[in-house]
């Protein structure tokens, strides 16, 4: 029997500007894999956390945590690096990581934020559901559960789901108000053939951004998982471009 490795935390300690980059839900450090060894590459320090109740082999425990425990996770990335000494942070997310980095920069002293698909306004108007759903059932058959044994889970499944995902609705809606008091540079990135959230969010948020310095990117070839779709070379460099645009340490 192969025994499955897994997924861990990365942080690639390089120079003085750092950067942590959020997963997605369900996901883990590998979403963001990709783009944490291009940045390493050019010399930026990167820190990718794993959010509470990710990176298991049981899917369930992600429903025996709050989305509260994933803010927490992010101000403990913070403190993780500024303990090291990093000052100035970027702080960047696909999906949900992405609700995350922008809660993160509503509350707390970074550089700037970044979205990679992320559903920051109307999170009850997705697919996440029934993508979960599918998920649990998927790994459950894989590890040799029966179909009965399955479908006598699910209810319990389906209730604690819809208990998290209101949950993080209510975290959106609490974001939304502060929108348009943000100032610092905000990255924007979307994929044309989003298959989980609606595109047209990510319109919305660039909008509602009023006083932000935006940076928006769209990419029509991309699915959900942009970081590392059909475009992931081109949101590579385009974060690179943004990274090498801000005003790092008054410089």
């Amino acid at each position: 029997m192969v025994k499955r490795t897994l997924p861990q935390p990365f942080f690639f300690e390089r120079g003085p500007k750092a950067v942590i980059l959020f997963h997605a839900y369900t996901g883990s450090p590998n979403d963001v894999r990709m783009m944490g060894r291009a940045l390493e590459k050019e010399n930026y320090t990167v820190y990718a956390p794993i959010f509470k109740g990710h990176g298991t082999l049981e899917p369930e425990d992600i429903l025996a945590v709050s989305p509260t425990d994933w803010i927490q996770d992010a101000k403990d990335a913070l403190h993780f690096l500024t303990e090291k000494g990093y000052r100035q942070i970027a702080v960047f997310g696909l999906s949900l990581g992405g609700v995350i980095a922008t809660k993160t920069m509503t509350t707390e002293n970074i550089l700037a934020s970044g979205t990679f698909c992320s559903p920051t306004l109307n999170y009850d108007q997705n697919n996440v559901r029934s993508t979960f759903l599918r998920y649990v059932k998927n790994v459950k058959k894989h590890a040799g559960q029966t179909n009965e044994e399955i479908e006598a889970r699910m209810p319990e499944v389906e209730q604690g789901l819809d208990k998290q995902l209101a949950g993080i609705s209510e975290i959106v809606a609490s974001m939304v108000p502060a929108y348009n008091s943000i100032t610092k540079p905000v990255f924007i990135a979307q994929a044309g053939q989003d298959e989980l959230i609606d595109p047209q969010i990510a319109v919305q948020f660039k909008e509602a951004l009023i006083h932000a310095k935006v940076d928006f990117h769209w990419y029509e070839k991309s699915t959900h998982v942009i970081t590392v779709g059909a475009d992931h070379k081109e949101l590579e460099k385009d974060v690179l471009k943004f990274l090498s645009d801000l005003n790092w340490n008054g410089e």
